[in-house]
């Protein structure tokens, strides 16, 4: 009977250090600006599903290589990317704050 591994780090924790990833178009971290749709830490690795400001996004690989590094510093295994396309990103993803900083009403 195997063992499964437990996290090195809780969901909650892979979330707040995934705030580390800033998109270099709009100078803000990729989970206040809500791209982040799902961070679950499971067993050994690091499940991320994401999305890009749009398909066309030139810094999309970037980010991805960078949310990778985070979930190899926290001491993953593996970190799986996910890039979706539903729901479709929009500034009501983004938190209040940042609307606010990025001249969007609220």
């Amino acid at each position: 009977m195997s063992e499964e591994k437990i996290s090195p780090v809780s969901s909650e924790e892979l979330l707040e250090n995934l705030k580390k990833v800033i998109d270099p178009e709009l100078f803000h971290d990729i989970v206040s600006l809500g791209l982040v749709y799902k961070a679950e830490a499971v067993g050994q690795n690091a499940e991320i599903d994401m999305t890009l400001t749009s398909p066309g996004c030139p810094y999309g690989p970037m980010m991805i290589h960078q949310v990778k590094e985070v979930g190899a510093d926290l001491g993953f295994e593996q970190t799986n990317v996910d890039v979706v396309w539903e729901p479709a990103w929009g500034p009501d993803k983004m938190s209040e704050e940042i609307r606010l900083d990025l001249g969007f009403d609220i």
